[in-house]
């Protein structure tokens, strides 16, 4: 028999662990680095940049467009590898609550 109090139990439990999941995405964190290390890019689960380090010795006129390039680098590796975290933190954070379904991704929800 269908219990559509258990459901709507399990809904709100599932709702409380998303919510407290996208607010610890906020401590996941990866650095990428471009350029041998010259310059490093890091993100948190947000999608968010949240430190950018530029070595003082390609900090000139001269090297301008190759810091914008490694910028970018850093920054797109750096949101490329922080993917991985965030799928891994979801699911855990899912875990019980939302049934393993294939090819449902809960981390294209954020």
């Amino acid at each position: 028999m269908f219990d559509m109090n258990n459901l709507m139990g399990k809904m709100q439990e599932m709702q409380e662990k998303m919510k407290k999941a996208q607010e610890n995405l906020v401590n996941i964190t990866t650095t990428a680095e471009m350029g041998g290390g010259m310059v490093k890019a890091t993100v948190n689960g947000k999608r968010e940049v949240i430190a950018l380090e530029i070595d003082d010795s390609i900090l000139s006129k001269e090297e301008k467009e190759m810091v914008q390039d490694l910028t970018i680098a850093a920054i797109n590796r750096a949101l490329q590898d922080i993917e991985p975290k965030i799928k891994e933190e979801m699911a855990k954070s899912t875990q019980g609550v939302i049934p393993n379904i294939p090819g449902f991704d809960i981390s294209k929800m954020f």
